[in-house]
């Protein structure tokens, strides 16, 4: 029953329809959400552990490719998105925009208005940073997307409060070492698993089995018994 009348048959049958129809879109959307995040984890994990994955794809498809990004300098990627807003100011001899496409990240979204173009030049520093690793890396690790996101908030609280940041040179000795640590981890699961499935052995999956040496026996002897299995007799051969 409505507030002033009953619902006709055919009103009801088009409510249901445009509900099942949000409902479709809703679960198409978290769908598309996740393939996308599953594709930026596998093509640029850094710059989506830094900035989001939705903002780190805009900004590859505004560059064309990843390679592209990753040429661009830290003042191109700045302005990405907003070329007119900058033809027009070099056009009409007025102010420069600040930001384009990384405007939608919580980076800037949380500084001072006074703040929001410092903040908009360091982000753009570090997506330029985070995709050239992405790019010319060989194995594909979030570390160092982590560390420049640090970063930017240490950035963010040095604005705010005046406290001051660690050097770009300390944190990256810091993620170099954590790669470094992976790799180690990642060889030493590889050989455990080699060495099992040789040994026809199955290891679990988080659990490093060492395989053990064998000891090396000096001298085995062994009984060749003759013909009749109750005899005590026989030869002892030496190995």
């Amino acid at each position: 029953m409505s507030m002033g009348q009953d619902i006709v048959e055919m009103d009801m049958k088009n409510i249901e329809h445009f509900a099942s129809e949000v409902i479709k879109l809703a679960d198409m959307r978290k769908t598309l959400h996740e393939y996308l995040k599953a594709k930026m984890d596998l093509v640029a994990p850094n710059l989506a552990a830094l900035i989001g994955e939705i903002i780190g794809a805009r900004l590859i498809s505004h560059a064309g490719s990843l390679t592209n990004l990753a040429k661009y300098p830290a003042s191109t990627v700045q302005i990405l998105g907003a070329e007119k807003a900058l033809f027009r100011a070099l056009k009409t001899k007025g102010n420069t925009p600040k930001y384009g496409l990384i405007f939608h990240s919580t980076f800037i979204g949380r500084a001072q208005s006074k703040n929001k173009g410092r903040i908009s030049r360091y982000l753009a520093n570090k997506c330029s940073l985070a995709s050239r690793i992405d790019c010319f890396s060989d194995e594909a690790t979030t570390v160092f997307g982590e560390k420049l996101k640090d970063q930017v908030e240490e950035r963010l609280t040095f604005l705010s409060e005046g406290t001051t940041p660690r050097k770009n040179l300390e944190v990256m000795q810091e993620a170099i070492k954590e790669v470094t640590k992976q790799r180690k981890k990642k060889a030493k699961k590889a050989a455990a698993a080699k060495a099992a499935a040789a040994g026809g052995e199955t290891v679990e999956e988080g659990a490093v089995e060492v395989p053990k040496k064998k000891k090396r026996l000096g001298l085995l002897r062994w009984k060749c018994f003759r013909s009749h299995p109750g005899s005590e007799g026989g030869s002892v051969v030496h190995f």
